[in-house]
């Protein structure tokens, strides 16, 4: 948006700005071709000498519009969609990468993405070094090389609840003149915006809070145009020299601060096609209208739960910023100090048999392969998300046997916690 609004206006406007005589909501754009009247027309959109819309694998009206509005909220210069958030977190590091190439990633970080960058990348090319989030600064300075071209963190991680050292991460990145890449799923701008602390893009999953209500699998990237490609050109020759495949064009010339996010539409979006549906991203845009409203729910709900479990004997641990006994709530004050997210985490006495028992209990709470919508939800990492992971790499990522994921939605928190009440129970 032009105008500087508010993050709750932005929820609600930002995107589609209609004109007059158009719709009032943002419409679909189901189709996969956009007409032209000349050849001419189509061969400048293919050369990128002028921009619009000729196929949607590329990019359509309608993700162009979300992905504004997501790119208003993080307070960007250019964003796009994806299929899904893996889709998202593989082309924010294979658009500055190849292989040959060598990136940094946080233990912390979700199971499906630790794989992603530490296994899938690998075999192409790509090496990584798996570093503790709360290392030294001399830990994490010894992990760099002279082939790292990124750092990839969570800024609330999946499951653990860790919360990024920003300025840490981002001052150690830079002094080795390589961007910091932050997933910010779990707090989403509402209540964290990773730009501000220093970091350089931005990825989501958007079919978690952002959706809301889990109909729709989506990405999103988000560069905020602060990092200098140019400045470590030979770091970076996809975009700082010739691109072949669209007659020698050189994206941080002819697009500036738009190089990043228009390199990853035209090349990568081209190539492999993980485009987002126009109908998904009209379900994304309609979540993203009440996100505002939702997430401060979310975090009530999860910290009065939070609270319960930890005066419950059965109860091992609780793992949530929100406490001030949790060991990142000064650190979640400092970055996000108006709330986390729903998402805790709790161990049983008698380990992991106790906790799949105690999830089998539940009924309010549901056993699904989710996490972050309005409806109050439960997994078991070690089981599920995290299980092609070895015992060590789970404990590297701090994700205990028994570690219990509870992500509370917008019910009545009362019913939320006798739900919990009467699984404890029955234990």
């Amino acid at each position: 948006m032009s105008e500087k609004y508010s993050i709750e206006t932005t929820c609600v406007q930002g995107g589609w700005k209609p004109k007059k005589g158009e719709p009032r909501v943002l419409p679909i754009y189901q189709s996969t071709t956009f007409k032209y009247d000349t050849s001419e027309q189509m061969g400048r959109l293919f050369d990128l000498e002028d921009s619009g819309y000729f196929y949607t694998r590329l990019q359509n009206p309608t993700n162009d519009y979300v992905a504004q509005k997501i790119c208003d909220l993080e307070g960007g210069v250019a964003a796009m969609l994806t299929s899904s958030g893996q889709a998202a977190n593989y082309y924010a590091v294979f658009n500055i990468c190849e292989a040959g190439s060598h990136i940094i990633v946080s233990s912390s970080v979700y199971g499906g993405t630790f794989n992603l960058l530490t296994c899938t990348l690998k075999k192409m090319g790509i090496d990584s070094t798996v570093i503790d989030p709360d290392c030294t600064e001399d830990e994490l300075h010894a992990a760099f090389q002279d082939n790292t071209r990124a750092v990839f963190a969570e800024s609330l991680a999946n499951p653990t609840l860790a919360v990024l050292d920003f300025d840490k991460f981002a001052k150690a990145a830079h002094s080795h003149g390589v961007p910091l890449i932050v997933d910010n799923t779990f707090p989403t701008p509402v209540n964290c915006r990773p730009f501000v602390y220093g970091a350089d893009i931005v990825t989501h999953s958007t079919t978690k809070y952002m959706d809301g209500h889990a109909m729709s699998v989506g990405g999103c990237i988000v560069d905020s145009g602060n990092f200098d490609w140019e400045t470590y050109a030979d770091r970076y020759p996809g975009l700082t020299k010739p691109d072949e495949s669209y007659h020698g064009i050189i994206y941080t010339e002819r697009f500036g601060k738009a190089a990043y996010i228009t390199k990853a539409t035209a090349q990568l979006m081209r190539d492999l096609g993980s485009i987002q549906s126009p109908q998904n991203a009209f379900l994304l845009n309609a979540g993203l209208e009440t996100l505002h409203l939702r997430m401060p729910r979310h975090c009530e709900n999860a910290q009065r739960v939070a609270e319960y479990l930890s005066e419950r004997d059965e109860v091992a641990w609780v793992r949530y910023p929100g406490l001030k006994t949790d060991r990142y709530h000064e650190r979640a004050l400092r970055y996000m100090p108006n709330g986390t997210c729903g998402v805790l985490a709790f161990g049983l006495k008698g380990g992991r048999e106790v906790a799949v028992r105690f999830m089998d209990h539940l009924k309010l709470a549901a056993i699904v392969t989710h996490v972050a919508d309005a409806r109050t939800c439960v997994l078991h990492p070690a089981s599920h998300t995290h299980r092609q992971m070895t015992d060590e790499q789970l404990k590297e990522a701090g994700v205990e046997p028994d570690l219990i994921r509870f992500s509370c939605g917008i019910e009545n928190v009362g019913d939320i916690i006798a739900d919990v009440e009467q699984a404890l129970a029955d234990l």
